[in-house]
């Protein structure tokens, strides 16, 4: 499998076993603990399995900075909602996300997984949100793919964040 820039390698090239819970299948490792990476959730048809969560920062302004409402992340959150429609990708909405100089911004969260930031969205920004959703949720080592991912999600990458199992100290 060839890598693209911002994939990280699977902290576990030779899992033990996969422990399926309620949160999902996570891999074990050979002294038991989880590690990084976790199962093919998808089905035969490409369904995603795991659920991704997007949230969206409700209160961001557009580019020209008004207070009007409905304000531009208001709008971004309606059309990921739209976009979301029928998918197992649940879409939320927070009040700040302090991205503020990116302007409309959005995370996505998967338990077990990298959590990834996005910035300089626009308001019709739901169809990529959705689409690099469903490549987190099939994701086999828990990473959203380079390849694949909507141009707006590469170069609004503003941050990636490990899950807490993932961390050395």
């Amino acid at each position: 499998m060839t890598r693209e820039p911002g994939d990280l390698p699977s902290a576990t090239k030779n899992p033990i076993a996969w422990r399926v819970s309620g949160q999902g299948a996570r891999l074990l490792d050979q002294n038991g603990s989880f590690s990084a990476g976790t199962a093919d959730n998808s089905s035969g048809n490409g369904e995603a399995l795991t659920g991704v969560t997007v949230i969206v920062c409700a209160s961001c302004r557009d580019e020209a900075g008004s207070d009007g409402h409905p304000r531009a992340g208001e709008l971004l959150a309606a059309d990921t909602r739209r976009a979301a429609s029928g998918e197992n990708i649940q879409v939320r909405t927070v009040e700040c996300l302090g991205n503020c100089k990116r302007r409309l911004s959005a995370a996505m969260l998967r338990d077990g997984c990298w959590s990834y930031v996005f910035g300089d969205l626009t308001a019709a920004s739901g169809d990529d949100l959705v689409a690099g959703a469903k490549l987190f949720a099939t994701s086999a080592d828990g990473l959203i793919p380079w390849r694949g991912r909507p141009d707006s999600l590469k170069r609004g990458l503003v941050a990636r964040i490990p899950p807490l199992d993932l961390l050395k100290d």
